[in-house]
């Protein structure tokens, strides 16, 4: 029988996990580096995948690969700033100093779920309009080639225009969501 237990993170709490995005942003300025958050972000989509962690755990650190896919995301095309703010955060989970080591059996990463989920929440708009694009990308070229027409002629233009409307309802929702000051964790 499933069980739901709710944690609530104080301020102080949460000033560790914004402590970490912090130093990913010092850290990702240095495009090599960015790169190697990344790669250990996805480093750690595939432990979550092989290792034998609790279910409530595995989940949310799968759900990082849909930010993966976001930044890398040729025709998303996210801002560079966004994706670097997306990045920063994905640099919790290469930090030595978070809060449970991830070698400590069983409870090593407690606190990577948890980030996680917050980070999925923080980006719950940007992660729904892009699984709005992507599945309309697939059902638009599919439309195309029913209509024996070739699904990448004008595809940059009916990509962008897509890309366009999306990407506007989600900077206006942001800054509406925000109030004009940023998330609550100063993810973007």
């Amino acid at each position: 029988m499933p069980i739901d237990i709710t944690i609530t993170l104080s301020d102080e709490d949460l000033q560790k996990f914004q402590q970490s995005i912090d130093k990913g942003q010092l850290t990702i300025e240095n495009v090599a580096t960015a790169e190697q958050v990344e790669e250990a972000a996805s480093e750690l989509i595939v432990r979550a995948r092989d290792l034998e962690l609790p279910q409530f755990v595995s989940d949310r650190l799968l759900k990082l690969q849909i930010l993966l896919n976001m930044i890398r995301d040729e025709e998303w095309r996210l801002t560079e700033e966004e994706c670097n703010s997306i990045r920063s955060s994905l640099y919790y989970f290469i930090d030595p100093d978070d809060v449970i080591p991830d070698d400590i059996p069983g409870i090593g990463y407690l606190d990577d779920a948890m980030y996680a989920e917050i980070v999925i929440q923080e980006l719950a708009v940007e992660i729904k309009l892009y699984q709005e694009f992507c599945p309309f990308r697939i059902a638009e070229e599919n439309r195309r080639r029913n209509r024996g027409l070739d699904p990448h002629v004008g595809r940059e233009d009916w990509i962008a225009d897509k890309r366009a409307v999306l990407h506007s309802r989600m900077r206006e929702r942001r800054a509406l969501s925000s109030g004009g000051r940023g998330w609550r964790m100063r993810l973007l």
